[in-house]
């Protein structure tokens, strides 16, 4: 029987979630499947991923093939790495210890690489917000700039009647006496 580890999809129409599932190579996309190994939410930024590594190390080494989105995220969450190193142990090109310091040193590295990335995100999203107020401001002062003629124009059209009323007003009396 050929295993294949992939992905099996669930969620909603236009918002996808993902089971990454250890299944046989002739069950249906969303059908049947061996032991579900992980889950994989490309809805938030950065992508979420659970997976358990131990499982899927097992799975890889009793021969199942990942896909290649599968692949994509084993190796970004160290599975295939850690299955490597595991065959380094069993050939004897290093020591268990060995692999697991080189493992360590693996995710640390990757750990720092996640946080920056999202330290970069939450600075680009702060970043557009000051952008988006600056010009909202921007508009506003505009707006504020071109209703003073307006209300001048105004004051000057009133002044202007008054004058006009005053006079009106004038002319009326002299007439009346």
């Amino acid at each position: 029987m050929s295993v294949k580890i992939r992905l099996q999809r669930h969620g909603k129409k236009g918002k996808p979630f993902y089971w990454i599932v250890a299944a046989d190579a002739r069950a249906k996309r969303d059908g049947r499947y061996l032991e579900k190994i992980g889950t994989y939410n490309p809805n938030v930024n950065p992508a979420i991923i659970d997976l358990n590594v131990d499982k899927a190390v097992e799975w890889l080494q009793n021969g199942a093939q990942p896909t290649d989105t599968a692949k994509n995220i084993l190796s970004y969450k160290g599975a295939m790495l850690k299955n490597h190193l595991a065959g380094g142990v069993r050939k004897g090109a290093l020591t268990q210890e060995q692999a697991d310091a080189k493992f360590a040193a693996w995710l640390e590295a990757k750990a720092a690489k996640i946080s920056d990335k999202e330290a970069g995100l939450s600075k680009a999203q702060s970043d557009a917000k000051a952008a988006a107020f600056a010009a909202e401001k921007a508009v506003n002062e505009a707006r504020i700039e071109a209703a003073k003629p307006v209300v001048e124009e105004v004051a000057e059209v009133e002044a202007t009647e008054e004058a006009a009323t005053e006079t009106i007003d004038e002319a009326a009396e002299k007439a009346a006496e």
